[in-house]
C-alpha cells in the first residue's frame, strides 16, 4: 500500500521530499562609496567586479534540465539605477528591462557571454525590451545614456540558486537528494565550492569561510 501511495504521488505530480541547505558565506568588507542610497551597486577594482555592499550567489551545481518554456525575470531602470544590481538566472531565461524613469535609457552589454544593444527607449516602450540569456556566464550591463549605471546578470546552468542576505546567510530549499557541488559566487574572480551529500527531508549546514 505504501509503494502504491508513492507511485500515485509521482503520477499525480505531487511534490516529492526534497533537501535543504542553509549556512553562511563570509563576505568581503563593504567599500566606502559616495553614493548615499542603500541599493547594491557594482564596483570594479583591478578588473574584479563585485557588489557593494557585498553579497554572494549560492547555487547547486549539477545536471539539471533547462525549462521547457523561457522563464521571465526583470531588471528595472528606476531613479537612474538598475534594480536589482545583481540578478542570478537559469540559462534559458528572458530578462526584461522596464524603463520606469522619465528619461531615455539604452541597456547594452559587451560581455562575451551575451553581447546586445537595446537602443534608446522611453518608459512607454511596448513590448518591454528584453533579452534571452541562454549561455552560462557573467554579463555586465551598462546604460549608454547614463555612464554610472551598472548591473550584473549571473547566468547559471541550474534552477537552484539564491542571493545571500547582507550578513552572508542563505537558505536553499527544494533541492534534489544526492551528491552535488554547492558553489558560492562572491565576485567575478572568486567562486568557492563545497561537496554536499543531500538526504531526503534533511537540512544540511554549509558555511563558506
Amino acid at each position: 500500500m505504501i509503494l502504491r501511495g508513492l507511485f500515485l504521488l509521482c503520477v499525480l505530480g505531487a511534490p516529492l521530499a526534497a533537501a535543504t541547505i542553509e549556512g553562511r558565506v563570509v563576505l568581503p568588507k563593504a567599500r566606502a562609496t559616495p553614493v548615499v542610497n542603500q541599493r547594491y551597486e557594482i564596483v570594479a577594482k583591478a578588473g574584479v567586479l563585485s557588489t557593494n555592499p557585498p553579497v554572494a550567489v549560492v547555487y547547486l551545481e549539477g545536471s539539471f534540465p533547462r525549462p521547457s518554456a523561457a522563464p521571465v525575470a526583470q531588471i528595472l531602470q528606476k531613479d537612474l539605477t538598475f534594480v536589482p544590481a545583481l540578478l542570478p538566472v537559469q540559462a534559458g531565461t528572458r530578462v526584461e528591462f522596464p524603463n520606469l524613469d522619465d528619461t531615455f535609457h539604452n541597456v547594452f552589454s559587451f560581455s562575451p557571454t551575451k553581447r546586445f544593444d537595446l537602443g534608446r527607449y522611453r518608459a512607454d516602450e511596448r513590448p518591454v525590451p528584453g533579452v534571452l540569456f541562454d549561455t552560462p556566464g557573467l554579463v555586465t550591463l551598462r546604460c549608454d545614456v547614463h555612464e554610472h549605471m551598472r548591473a550584473l546578470i549571473l547566468v547559471l546552468d541550474t534552477p537552484h540558486f539564491t542571493i545571500t542576505a547582507a550578513d552572508g546567510t542563505f537558505r536553499l530549499t527544494g533541492l534534489p537528494p544526492g551528491r552535488h557541488t554547492l558553489r558560492a559566487w562572491i565576485d567575478s574572480k572568486q567562486t568557492k565550492a563545497h561537496a554536499v551529500d543531500l538526504a531526503v527531508d534533511a537540512t544540511l549546514r554549509v558555511d563558506f569561510p
